[in-house]
């Protein structure tokens, strides 16, 4: 019984082959279809070498929601050189709510404006990336996938000592704020505290003194990532009167970001920037200094970075092989069939017309028509 069962169950495997076997006397070998076959086989080859680095490549996926968080602080991430001494300038935040932001996480250190030789290079580098991504968008999903590996974006220390005096100050450091809009601003003297508003001690600094070029190095909002680069960096303006104020308004946008490489939440943001001369006389009122004025939006941005699955890539390799295989077999026969066609079939009189062909079946014999033409016998003639 157990012989007879394997017997019906191989038999019955056997009728569900579909792939039968043509022996090797049946199937004729050319020379056209061995050269159609290594053209096949090389294109195979060729695309699944270039399947195989688009299965090794990621891409970064964006998704939208409403942001719920609304309790938490948002960090300011800040590093500007501004060409005025630290003890004339001061640096705080005045949120929507009219609270001032304390500005304990600042440190001010005196330095020089100008740059060295080296600074200055890795100035004109950034500032080159930065004209890229404005240009080339996806350059963001590089530096995405580079967070946290890429080479710092800090200004590089000076290679040489700087002369006396310093007559610059670099505010760096960081805040934590509300999370609603608010200003950031850098003016003349340092802030205080008052019932009324907002004041800043600048009673005491000379108006000839006023120069509020700088140079923003870094501006962030959110966890600070290595690699990650924001359109501030490297922006540099350079005062044409003493009585100048720099206006920044900046979007903040809630992001997190979810990367092989690290999983954070920060910010990104866009800004729109202009600046203009205090003339009292002229109409043009205001504050010199540097005011970045932010607001936060209500949508927050996923970014995920995906990787095509295992299973994708072999159902893209098999589309790559049968397809290849079908069309060149296809092309095959078709071009085989164009060749007959023209080298051989007309020339046998297979496509010859119908009527012609008709006449020539009425046609008498060759032989026929020249004997009866000739009615003299073929035999020995007697005179």
């Amino acid at each position: 019984m157990r012989r007879l069962s394997r017997k019906k169950a191989f038999s019955l495997v056997r009728e569900l082959d579909a792939f039968p076997k043509v022996p090797e006397s049946y199937v004729e070998t050319t020379a056209t279809g061995g050269t159609v076959s290594l053209v096949a086989f090389s294109f195979m080859a060729l695309l699944a070498f270039l399947e195989f680095f688009v299965y090794r490549d990621t891409w970064m996926k964006y998704e939208y929601e409403v942001d719920k968080d609304f309790s938490s602080k948002l960090r300011i991430n800040v590093d500007i050189t501004v060409a005025m001494r630290c003890q004339f300038v001061g640096a705080d935040v005045l949120d929507l709510a009219e609270t001032m932001v304390a500005s304990d996480g600042l440190k001010y250190d005196p330095v020089m404006f100008e740059l060295s030789p080296q600074q200055r290079l890795w100035h004109m580098t950034l500032l080159h990336i930065q004209d890229r991504l404005r240009e080339e968008h996806s350059l963001q999903d590089v530096l995405f996938k580079t967070a946290m590996k890429g080479a710092p974006t800090a200004l590089p220390p000076r290679e040489d000592s700087p002369p006396q005096p310093l007559h610059a100050c670099r505010i760096h450091g960081h805040l934590y704020v509300n999370k609603v809009a608010g200003n950031f601003h850098i003016t003349v003297g340092k802030a205080i505290p008052h019932p009324r508003g907002h004041a800043h001690l600048a009673a005491l600094v000379s108006h000839d003194s006023f120069n509020f070029s700088h140079r923003i190095d870094h501006l962030s909002f959110g966890e600070e990532i290595p690699g990650i680069l924001n359109p501030l960096d490297g922006t540099e303006k350079v005062c044409t009167s003493h009585n100048q104020m720099f206006q920044y308004f900046i979007t903040i946008v809630p992001t997190k970001l979810n990367t092989y490489q690290i999983s954070a939440e920060t910010h990104q943001y866009s800004v729109t920037e202009r600046d203009r001369v205090i003339d009292h006389a002229a109409g043009s009122h205001g504050v010199s200094g540097i005011f970045m004025k932010y607001d936060i939006s209500s949508l927050m941005v996923t970014v995920t970075e995906q990787h095509m699955p295992l299973w994708k890539f072999l159902v893209r390799l098999c589309g790559i092989v049968g397809g290849i295989f079908s069309t060149t077999g296809m092309l095959h026969g078709i071009g085989g069939f164009l060749v007959d066609v023209v080298c051989c079939r007309f020339q046998l009189g297979a496509y010859k017309p119908q009527e012609e062909r008709l006449l020539d079946d009425h046609l008498p014999p060759q032989e026929d028509q020249v004997n009866a033409q000739d009615p003299t016998p073929t035999g020995n003639h007697t005179h």
